[in-house]
């Protein structure tokens, strides 16, 4: 009937959010510690995808470090299976090397850096228009990790998919969930197709 949704809450809304609870303030400390420290990427991809895409195709140590310098949390735990030897769920040494070498033979750097060019098109034109973004009115599933760049509280959520169909907290996973707890990211993906039946 319709589609779920399987998304990162990001916030694209003119007003700022609601910094209330502990949970709040907390996301809010860590949004602007990536404002100021981790935003480089997304800058650069937002704004020049065909720039950064093309230096991902043409070598690959660099988009090795491309990838693997994404945000403290994935840094730290790909860092902890490379020098200590220590997986972090499924990081194990063998399984980063496959994502990267599944991104250079299939030359994927350059979509993947533009899909942040086609979200950064959809901000500015919210914000030149000074409005908020228009809410996602289908059924949603949310899913907050606790490594994620900010852990999106329900109450923001809400505020940006006030279709939200699913909504959970898990203990594991961070911004690339799927590939560092592939069995916690199933389970919920599960369990938020189950919620609209």
């Amino acid at each position: 009937r319709h589609p779920l949704t399987c998304s990162q809450a990001r916030w694209v809304s003119a007003d700022k959010p609601a910094a209330n609870s502990a949970q709040e303030r907390a996301a809010h400390a860590a949004l602007a510690t990536f404002k100021t420290t981790g935003f480089g990427y997304f800058l650069e991809q937002s704004t020049r995808p065909q720039t950064i895409g093309y230096s991902l195709l043409d070598s690959p140590a660099g988009l090795a470090a491309w990838l693997l310098d994404h945000d403290t949390d994935s840094y730290y735990k790909i860092a902890r299976a490379f020098v200590e030897g220590t997986p972090v769920g499924s990081l194990t040494r063998e399984t980063i090397v496959d994502n990267i070498t599944l991104y250079w033979l299939t030359g994927t750097g350059a979509s993947a850096a533009r899909w942040y060019w086609e979200f950064g098109q959809f901000l500015a034109a919210a914000g030149a228009s000074g409005a908020a973004a228009p809410p996602v009115a289908v059924p949603v599933g949310f899913t907050t990790f606790p490594g994620e760049i900010w852990a999106a509280p329900r109450t923001w959520v809400e505020t940006v998919y006030p279709g939200l169909a699913y909504f959970n907290e898990v203990n594991k996973g961070g911004h690339f969930a799927s590939w560092e707890e592939p069995q916690v990211f199933a389970a919920e993906v599960r369990a938020a197709f189950r919620a609209l039946r």
